[in-house]
């Protein structure tokens, strides 16, 4: 599963989750990132519960996006305990992905 990410539920499903949560900050513009979509949707399904799996469109929620100071995408961010764990700019490979998931 690949969660949609938004200004309303960004706190209580990235912020306040209790496994690692990997964001792909895009936009439907963006080549690069239309390539990461299927990459989330593969990564999302083998890892099922264990981490979560989303995308945030930085042109519709820009405020968390300026928040955390994103400048290029895809930027992808996995968090934990809340908080910036580790970031890449680029398309990853799923291997890349599960890596900085710790998974």
């Amino acid at each position: 599963m690949v969660y949609t990410f938004t200004t309303e539920n960004f706190e209580n499903e990235v912020l306040k989750s209790q496994v690692p949560v990997l964001v792909e900050f895009w936009a439907t513009w963006c080549g690069p990132c239309q390539r990461v979509a299927p990459i989330l949707k593969d990564l999302g399904a083998e890892l099922g519960t264990k981490a979560k799996i989303g995308k945030l469109d930085v042109d519709e929620e820009y405020q968390i996006a300026d928040e955390l100071g994103i400048m290029s995408i895809p930027t992808i961010i996995v968090f934990k305990d809340g908080k910036v764990h580790q970031s890449m700019i680029g398309v990853q490979s799923k291997d890349t992905l599960k890596k900085m998931l710790g998974l």
